[in-house]
């Protein structure tokens, strides 16, 4: 890996992928914080989520941190009181080659309900899907080698399988959900070979013009339903079946501050966009 330091001044750090990379970078960079940390815009003070999703990017361009040791010290400092920060902050610590405190398995664990759940499905608007905090949780547990019941997780995560082949509650399937629950049922170690039908509906939200939507009906591609899309046609052994015109759709989502943005209409950018973005091209074999 290059340092960041180069990263800067050289155009050869990642010779595949223009000059574009470096405009992500140069993002990435001018909004680390001098406590080690990140923010998404500058001035700001340095948060778990973006710290996370700056390291991820960097991670997917091959390029080592700026002051590593010094990011790692803030994590451990952060004060992580909900799974959401638990998840980052690991994340994070994990991406920097740094051990995570075994203890926390047992904040996750507690978190487990009879149903094999990890929090409710009864979410707000704001969160990605009613699967969010299992996906979480089962993703940390893993990490940290946690053992449970995970057959009862299971099974509670196939009774929303619905239909169509997607997941969601009250019969209503959507792309996210869809993820989440796939995602977190392939960490369990289930055969989600034996999801076929769940193919069928991932392929109903592709769009000819490019990208995934929700669910079919939506007209509108946001970034975070495209990485969902990709990654779980990967996850169960497909591939896009528009590549190119995706590929055209993210780069229509690159803003002048060599961040990406949610969506094509409009859009400030953000980390977690931007680290969608990447992870996509470099899953369709752009970068």
């Amino acid at each position: 890996m290059v340092s960041t330091e180069e990263a800067l001044d050289v155009t050869r750090i990642i010779p595949r992928s223009g000059t574009w990379t470096r405009g992500v970078l140069n993002y990435i960079l001018r909004r680390q914080n001098e406590d080690g940390g990140y923010t998404f815009a500058q001035g700001l003070e340095s948060n778990a989520q973006d710290t996370y999703y700056a390291l991820a990017i960097l991670d997917v361009l091959g390029v080592r941190p700026r002051r590593s040791e010094q990011t790692a010290n803030w994590l451990r400092e952060f004060p992580a009181k909900d799974l959401y920060a638990y998840y980052y902050v690991a994340g994070a610590l994990r991406l920097l080659s740094q051990p995570v405190d075994s203890a926390l398995a047992g904040h996750i664990l507690a978190l487990h309900r009879a149903d094999g759940s990890f929090g409710t499905v009864d979410v707000n608007i704001e969160a990605p899907s009613e699967f969010v905090s299992t996906f979480m949780a089962i993703e940390l547990l893993k990490m940290l080698d946690a053992t449970w019941d995970v057959e009862k997780t299971i099974d509670w995560l196939l009774r929303y399988r619905n239909q169509d082949g997607g997941f969601g509650t009250n019969n209503h399937s959507n792309l996210r959900s869809t993820f989440h629950a796939v995602t977190s049922l392939r960490n369990l170690s289930y055969p989600i070979d034996r999801l076929g039908s769940t193919i069928a509906f991932v392929r109903s939200c592709e769009q000819p013009r490019g990208g995934f939507t929700v669910v079919a009906t939506n007209s509108a591609p946001y970034m975070e339903d495209i990485y969902y899309g990709v990654m779980m046609l990967d996850l169960l052994g497909e591939q896009s079946e528009y590549p190119e015109q995706t590929v055209k759709h993210v780069f229509g989502c690159l803003n002048s501050n060599g961040g990406f943005r949610r969506s094509v209409e409009l859009g400030i950018s953000t980390f977690e966009d931007t680290y969608y973005a990447l992870a996509v091209l470099r899953k369709l074999s752009r970068i």
